[in-house]
């Protein structure tokens, strides 16, 4: 175990970082790479020959053998394919060696991974390049290249290349803006992303039990324990020996890669959790979260436990979700989101906090989008994952701000407030400007926003781009009107009222919970896109069509592809789903409902035999609870097996899912709903399926 005094020098040590490269590289070298990163810049091959020598012999020298470009299609994992360094010679001895060009480009097979029609199964080539904005690292003894992946043709084929196309999109709309400020100096402005992730750890012995959680990650079936989550006991709450070892075992794993995990706690639901690491550019931190939630798993396995990523893996408590904490940044170090302590006096930030408001206004049918899934429509409205409204939630100080803008009114700064707990050995200290609404999908925290619609298994790739394509279209409006006017601050100040008063429908501090928020939402004009299958469709929208290909993010045949695949992926996950619980009713749970019911009957015929028919009062009611509600469960599960065998009959992907939507769904509920009552009937000797208090209580 490595000594925890230090951490400062375990933290990277399996990473191709800058320090590395200082240490490796010529120094002219070293100056052409970052030049490169920095001013996106296409690298030098004799340059990159030089990079990729000296990784493999940093590798090399960690025990490393094998190389992989690694890269994340639109399954929403990574995929990898290993390569040896080792290269064959005349005398048939071998050489370890890694050129440029295997560095800057490879070549897996692109027709087995989703393309939404794109690619046909026998157009096969497809295309790695490696993104030397995020350093390589060592996982499992394999150099790991981040790369992007991409077709013959040059059509994107992952999520990290639309990622990066709209953080360039962002970056020159806000240099346009910037300028106008007379900010010549800023020569880049990026987005970082700290993405905090939730998830349940539970004891591999009961998962082996269970074929639902195996095979969907999910319990399809499970009536609710005797306690819950009720009392508030789990959230922020001591957390247990075996917990705590495998937190400071995933730290050590995550600090040798690079990734800067800072927070962990208990979450709200028994066996649930939360990690949350420190800000970093967003192809970065897309990169470490999809590393992070790989390394979550691995690192259970060897403590005994599993890690669950579903978005809703137990009925009745607290799904996992993923906030996704997005800001502005120059290349000078300043947060464009940072309002100061005047915030009514930094025109800079209120123009663009305005274009952000605009941005979730306009496009808030994209960002609903971006958190769609058949998983996140279990979560999103109850238990402290937002509802399925888009709104944002500024608090009561920017709403006067604001107010005023939109008024012509003078804004009287407000002095700082101190604490007062009335005991006076506790420091008095600053209060906030404004309460956190925990019920808001889109909320500004400070200095930054806080997207909390994403579900826990998610890429935080689709939600940034949809956040910087739609921020970066907001500000080119800003810049097409304000370029070359004279009076710049009274065209500003117009452009500012104009858009608080035609966006500010969409800023909502109330409860998102509430029936009334429901109704209100609807006279506002926002959009309630309650399911997967509602939401999906409005990705082909000919705004949203117009928006991508004007900054070049997607072309039309891309975003129909990804339609086509997430349409696809919902039927194909729901499909399962309804197989397993089939599987499940039929295989393990009718065999033992009939062996109880025996044993009953049993009981009563001997009790007969004896002459005590009397007491058999007992055994007579639970029998016929249970053979009531026996019949009830074969009914379903048959009615949900005819109706999974015509899923099939759908050519149209949309139509297909909708099937599912509105014929499966309400089927496999009923299914549950017999099943579960069942559960509280049935004997636990007899009955074939770890309970939910063996689940989320014995760890």
């Amino acid at each position: 175990m490595e000594n925890k005094n230090r951490i400062p020098e375990l933290f990277g040590s399996m990473v191709f970082n800058e320090n590395t490269m200082k240490e490796r590289l010529p120094k002219q070298i070293y100056k052409d790479l970052k030049k490169a990163i920095a001013n996106n810049m296409t690298l030098d091959l004799g340059v990159a020959n030089i990079v990729a020598n000296a990784m493999k012999d940093w590798a090399l020298e960690k025990g490393v053998t094998h190389f992989t470009h690694w890269f994340q299609p639109m399954t929403g994992i990574t995929a990898e394919k290993h390569d040896a360094f080792i290269s064959p010679t005349n005398d048939g001895e071998i050489l370890m060696e890694f050129s440029g060009k295997e560095l800057i480009q490879g070549e897996p097979d692109a027709s087995s991974f989703p393309s939404g029609g794109l690619r046909a199964t026998f157009e096969a080539r497809g295309y790695t390049a490696w993104d030397p904005s995020s350093p390589a690292f060592i996982k499992d003894n394999v150099l790991c290249i981040p790369t992007v992946f991409y077709s013959y043709t040059g059509e994107a084929l992952d999520k990290k290349t639309p990622l990066l196309r709209s953080m360039e999109a962002l970056n020159i709309q806000a240099l346009r803006v910037l300028k106008l400020f007379g900010r010549d100096e800023v020569s880049r402005v990026s987005t970082t992303v700290g993405p905090e992730q939730e998830y349940f750890l539970i004891d591999k012995k009961y998962y082996d039990q269970r074929l639902d959680l195996m095979l969907t990650g999910r319990t399809l079936l499970g009536a609710m324990p005797p306690k819950g989550q009720e009392m508030d006991d789990h959230y922020f709450g001591n957390i247990k020996t075996r917990i705590a070892v495998y937190m400071e075992d995933l730290d050590r794993e995550l600090w040798k890669v690079g990734i800067l995990a800072k927070t962990k706690h208990n979450e709200v639901a028994p066996a649930q959790h939360e990690l949350a690491p420190i800000f970093n550019l967003s192809n970065v931190s897309t990169d470490h979260n999809q590393l992070t939630m790989e390394l979550m798993k691995k690192v259970a396995e060897r403590h005994g436990l599993v890690c669950l990523l579903h978005e809703k893996p137990f009925e009745g408590i607290n799904g996992s979700g993923k906030h996704n904490n997005w800001s502005l940044s120059t290349n000078l170090g300043e947060n464009l989101l940072e309002p100061g302590k005047n915030p009514e006096e930094n025109l800079q930030f209120v123009t663009f906090l305005c274009a952000v408001i605009k941005a979730v206004d306009d496009y808030q049918d994209l960002l609903r989008i971006s958190v769609a899934n058949a998983g996140n429509d279990h979560r999103l409205g109850a238990n402290e994952a937002p509802p399925a409204i888009v709104s944002m939630y500024l608090g009561a100080h920017l709403n006067e701000v604001l107010a005023s803008i939109e008024n012509g009114s003078n804004y009287s700064s407000k002095k700082e407030e101190r604490m007062e707990l009335g005991v006076d050995i506790i420091p008095k200290f600053a209060k906030d400007t404004s309460d956190r609404n925990r019920t808001s999908p889109f909320a500004f925290t400070g200095n930054k926003f806080e997207f909390r619609m994403l579900g826990s298994t998610f890429s935080i790739s689709c939600c940034n781009v949809m956040l910087n394509t739609s921020v970066a279209e907001s500000l080119c409006q800003f810049a097409d009107e304000l370029e070359g006017k004279e009076d710049f601050k009274t065209s500003l100040n117009s452009l500012l009222k104009r858009t608080i008063k035609e966006n500010k429908k969409i800023i909502f501090n109330g409860n998102g919970y509430a029936e009334e928020w429901v109704v209100e939402a609807e006279k506002r004009g926002l959009l309630n896109l309650k399911t997967t299958v509602d939401a999906l469709p409005h990705y082909i929208k000919e705004k949203n069509l117009s928006l991508f290909e004007k900054h070049h993010i997607y072309t039309k045949n891309e975003i129909h592809s990804r339609y086509e695949i997430l349409l696809e992926e919902y039927s194909k996950v729901i499909n399962i789903e309804g197989l397993t619980t089939v599987e499940m009713v039929r295989r393990q749970l009718l065999p033992a409902i009939t062996s109880f019911m025996k044993e009953l009957s049993d009981t009563i015929i001997s009790k007969k035999a004896v002459g005590l028919s009397t007491s058999c009062d007992m055994e007579r009611g639970i029998l016929t609870q249970v053979s009531t509600l026996a019949n009830k469960l074969y009914e379903e599960v048959e009615k949900l097996n005819t109706l999974i065998g015509k899923g099939v009959d759908y050519a149209d992907a949309y139509e297909n899912a909708n099937f599912f939507k509105e014929q499966i769904i309400p089927v496999m509920e009923a299914t549950r709903l017999a099943a579960d009552s069942l559960e509280g009937l049935v004997g636990q000797s007899y009955w074939p399926l770890p309970s939910y208090s063996d689940l989320i209580y014995r760890i």
